[in-house]
């Protein structure tokens, strides 16, 4: 866990926003390229000043063509410089799966190591509140079958300003997933540098060395969820261990499989369809590496096998939730 000393309290967005302009300080290759960051700052105000500091050859407004700005980024990596290309939502980065899925990650491979391609891509992931069907798409489940990229999902403010450091220091194509729903939130952040290295999950909720009756495994926003749910279930009896994942390409099984250990129980939160979800790739690998740990199978908690709906109260039970998670840490421990 990180010290709370020389810490202040601020927004998701400002430190998306102070990680970006720290290393555009540092690194005067580092450009953010999208619709509406430098004139509007930021459709959701996480470049708000940006322009002002850094000027429109660093902080560049893009015309309404994901594919387009995607693939001018891709060309300005592989010759040398280090772009931040913003999506308003990942829901729009569909438009520009070509640039990002069939040329990004595989530009290093396919030149033999002769042209790398260091970009981080970022933007809102998942549903952000009676957004329909077409713009709440969560993209991890679908891109993380892609090898080439890393896939980064923080879910607090802390980690947002570290793991997006780490982003644009990386080499390769990174995915920076966030929330608009989570962007008002409001954490520690200490005022001192540091990052946070991919493939390390956090745990939130548990000891490593205390026993516990589940293991509730989740990443982004539904993290928050997890915490909400063992709070509850601690008021019964029940303890659980709330795994971080923070990233999912790379994924931190090591951490999985040792807090498995010491519960015996499972349960996967994704916010993503079920079927093929970074949840279902989680409880594969768990079943390859630790089946014998295992006191009931695995279970899974996801959005539901639909379209996302747009009435408040059908995405409100669409969407991963506090009883749902709770009736499923039950129901591995034999109580439902």
């Amino acid at each position: 866990m990180h010290s709370m000393t020389a810490t202040r309290e601020i927004q998701f967005r400002e430190a998306l926003r102070e990680a970006m302009s720290e290393e555009m300080r540092r690194d005067e290759r580092i450009f953010l390229i999208g619709e509406e960051v430098a004139q509007y700052n930021g459709a959701y105000k996480v470049s708000q000043g940006m322009l002002d500091e850094f000027g429109p050859k660093r902080i560049i407004d893009s015309p309404i063509s994901e594919n387009g700005f995607a693939g001018m980024g891709i060309a300005a990596a592989m010759y040398g410089l280090r772009p931040i290309v913003e999506f308003m939502s990942w829901s729009f980065s569909l438009v520009a799966a070509d640039q990002i899925l069939n040329n990004a990650p595989k530009m290093l491979y396919m030149s033999g190591g002769q042209w790398g391609c260091p970009i981080v891509f970022r933007g809102n992931d998942g549903a952000g509140g009676q957004l329909g069907s077409t713009h709440s798409w969560c993209v991890e489940g679908l891109y993380s079958n892609v090898p080439g990229v890393k896939i980064v999902i923080p879910s607090n403010p802390y980690d947002a300003k570290g793991l997006l450091k780490t982003a644009i220091r990386d080499d390769d194509p990174v995915f920076f997933l966030e929330s608009e729903r989570m962007l008002g939130d409001k954490g520690h952040v200490p005022e001192e540098e540091y990052t946070i290295p991919f493939g390390q999950a956090e745990l939130r909720r548990g000891s490593w060395d205390q026993p516990a009756d589940c293991t509730l495994v989740s990443f982004g926003r539904p993290v928050n969820f997890c915490l909400d749910a063992a709070d509850e279930l601690l008021k019964e009896g029940i303890t659980c261990h709330v795994l971080d994942m923070r990233t999912i390409r790379p994924l931190d099984m090591e951490s999985v499989v040792r807090s498995l250990k010491q519960t015996g129980r499972l349960v996967v939160v994704d916010q993503c369809w079920p079927f093929a979800s970074v949840a279902s790739e989680v409880i594969t690998q768990t079943c390859e590496r630790a089946f014998d740990y295992l006191d009931h199978q695995p279970l899974r908690v996801n959005s539901d096998d639909v379209p996302t709906p747009y009435a408040k109260a059908l995405e409100a039970a669409y969407l991963p939730n506090k009883g749902k998670i709770i009736g499923a840490v039950k129901k591995t421990m034999g109580l439902l």
